[in-house]
């Protein structure tokens, strides 16, 4: 658990937060907190709401009711892009890199909306201070994939990489923007046990060593209740339980509704 972080004043607040796409409900007042410096975990069954979820906080979505705010900040209403000037970032559960792209270059992405210079100054590459923030932004990109050790594959085009690669390359995106709020769909899908074993371990990183708040989905309920300081459990849009992953293991409506029979909760406590 990432327990070694000082854990600080709340950052991320939902408030009866509800989802409806015609006459389905996507989810159902749903209310929480994460505080600053946290390694947060939403889970549940499919279907029960957890994308949908970050989807309304980076701002994808836009909510019937409820309300979202960030630092103090009512963000409900605003766009990604504005959110993400705010500090929050965010990876995708369907990869969303640019195929033809190098992985330097998708990571330079990321890094678009701290960049100062507009095309008039641009265009003045050698007086107008371009230059000088371009060197910038190439340093903290490369500053990042030693982080991730994808050095190997810097100059590589992202859509002909391996899919573990690629979901690392996704991951470091999101990292250039700096963010104070860094929103995880399901980082490890699709990985094999090194692969997994590696993520968690750059997920803590990012947690206790640069200082983001990790707010994360993720259906390996070992590498969940190893890293989480706490989660909360949806169903059917609808939150069922929070709290420390010791006392959500527990809880019997997560023991029906998500992790399965006894047997089941005993593995993934071992």
């Amino acid at each position: 658990m990432s327990g070694t972080v000082k854990i600080g004043e709340t950052i991320l607040s939902v408030e009866d937060m509800s989802l409806n796409f015609g006459g389905v409900h996507a989810l159902k007042s749903v209310s929480f907190e994460v505080k600053k410096g946290e390694l947060f975990s939403i889970i549940g069954p499919n279907g029960a709401g957890k994308t949908s979820m970050l989807n309304c906080i980076s701002g994808r979505y836009n909510p019937q009711g409820g309300e979202i705010r960030f630092k103090g900040h009512d963000i409900t209403n605003l766009k990604p892009n504005h959110r993400a000037d705010l500090g929050i970032g965010r990876t995708f559960q369907n990869l969303a890199l640019f195929g033809h792209m190098s992985v330097l270059e998708n990571i330079l992405v990321g890094r678009h909306h701290l960049m100062k210079n507009n095309a008039l100054t641009g265009a003045l590459y050698w007086i107008g201070g371009a230059q000088t923030e371009e060197l910038e932004h190439r340093r903290a990109c490369e500053d990042i994939i030693d982080f991730l050790e994808i050095s190997h594959i810097r100059k590589a085009p992202a859509g002909k990489l391996a899919y573990g690669l690629r979901k690392r390359v996704e991951l470091a995106r999101a990292i250039a923007l700096k963010p104070d709020l860094i929103l995880l769909d399901e980082p490890m899908a699709g990985m094999n046990l090194e692969e997994k074993t590696d993520m968690a371990r750059y997920i803590v990183d990012l947690n206790q060593e640069w200082g983001m708040t990790v707010v994360m989905i993720e259906h390996d309920m070992g590498v969940v209740m190893d890293i989480s300081d706490r989660i909360i459990v949806l169903d059917f849009g609808m939150k069922i339980a929070e709290g420390r992953p010791d006392e959500v293991i527990k809880d019997p409506h997560v023991r029906q509704a998500y992790l399965g029979d006894d047997d089941d909760i005993e593995k993934v406590g071992a």
